[in-house]
């Protein structure tokens, strides 16, 4: 794999081989990283990291693996740019590839990631969009190959709103590298129908099949894994709980969807979650709705069968490689002759 200098804003974009290499990267830096091991190729270099839509797992995973790799790290919140606001996104874009080898983007519409990239002239990464979250992909594929040792014919779940970025992805994701691929939601919370076509041409090839079913006995039934995410993503109105949580309850994942599920299945979320009252909107959804667990009980989020902080580690070795791949001046020992 030769990406040096493209970017990185869908899963779309790249072969399987080149999403299993950027994999086999990851765990070469993950090992290098426990071995206290420092990584050439990137040092000197300067990535801006723009968080439209504010986040734990991914400003740390990437300004930790920016570190690692020798490289300095700007944050610049949703007060502290103008983009969009004063100045436009290629005009922004232009500006910073002037001052960074790289730009992180995570935010609202996908096509301003992808603006971002066209007008830049350095790497982009996509942090997340309302339409897809491609590093969390690469976290949840490397956690199911540790737990498993393989990706293709592994059976994989998502519950509850699968037509935004994490639903998506997953689909994409699977799709590409053989998983078969299970929405299990109420019909209106499918994917949209072209990407389904889409995804239904990449599992033609790589022996991956697409179900989707409204049914939660048949769909988490032989699972190796379930995944699921909140039921209202960042900027959506407060309306919105009310119908959620009315339609996607039944969806929420239960110690009886992993009983259900096979031997040795995992499951995975991409965090946050409200599995308990101990954040302020879960108390505040509490009190309104008399709920106390939302996506998934608390009884399976702590459980043997969850992989979460797994999940959340990988997310910053996955994220360097990525980096890595786009930014190093050096091939990773893997990729020499």
């Amino acid at each position: 794999m030769n990406i040096k200098g493209q970017s990185f804003l869908t899963l779309k974009d790249f072969t399987p081989d080149q999403i299993a290499e950027f994999l086999d990267i990851a765990d070469w830096l993950r090992d290098c990283k426990r071995k206290r091991v420092r990584v050439s190729g990137c040092e000197g270099k300067n990535i801006a990291l723009i968080f439209e839509k504010t986040s734990t797992r991914t400003r740390c995973s990437f300004e930790v693996a920016a570190y690692d790799l020798g490289m300095g790290a700007t944050y610049l919140d949703p007060k502290a740019s103008q983009i969009g606001k004063k100045e436009s996104i290629a005009d922004t874009a232009r500006v910073l590839g002037r001052m960074f080898d790289g730009i992180e983007y995570r935010g609202f519409g996908q096509e301003i990631v992808e603006d971002l990239a066209r007008y830049s002239g350095v790497p982009v990464w996509n942090g997340l969009t309302n339409e897809y979250h491609p590093t969390q992909m690469l976290a949840d594929l490397l956690t199911i190959r540790d737990y498993f040792g393989h990706l293709a014919g592994i059976r994989l779940t998502y519950m509850g709103d699968a037509r935004y970025n994490t639903g998506n992805s997953l689909m994409i994701a699977c799709s590409k590298m053989g998983l078969h691929f299970t929405c299990c939601a109420p019909k209106k919370y499918w994917p949209n129908a072209e990407l389904i076509e889409i995804c239904r041409g990449y599992a033609a090839e790589s022996g991956a099949t697409l179900t989707f079913t409204e049914d939660v006995v048949s769909g988490t039934t032989g699972a190796d894994v379930i995944s699921t995410d909140v039921w209202v993503s960042m900027g959506e109105p407060d309306e919105i709980w009310e119908e959620r949580i009315n339609d996607l309850l039944p969806y929420r994942v239960t110690m009886d969807c992993m009983k259900r599920a096979a031997d040795g299945a995992i499951f995975l979320h991409c965090l946050p979650s409200f599995h308990d009252l101990n954040t302020e909107i879960g108390r505040a959804i509490s009190e309104r709705f008399g709920i106390n667990e939302m996506e998934v009980t608390d009884e399976v989020f702590e459980s043997p069968y969850s992989k979460v902080f797994d999940e959340a580690e990988n997310r910053m070795h996955t994220i360097k490689a990525v980096m890595y791949a786009t930014l190093s001046e050096e091939p990773w020992p893997g990729n020499r002759a």
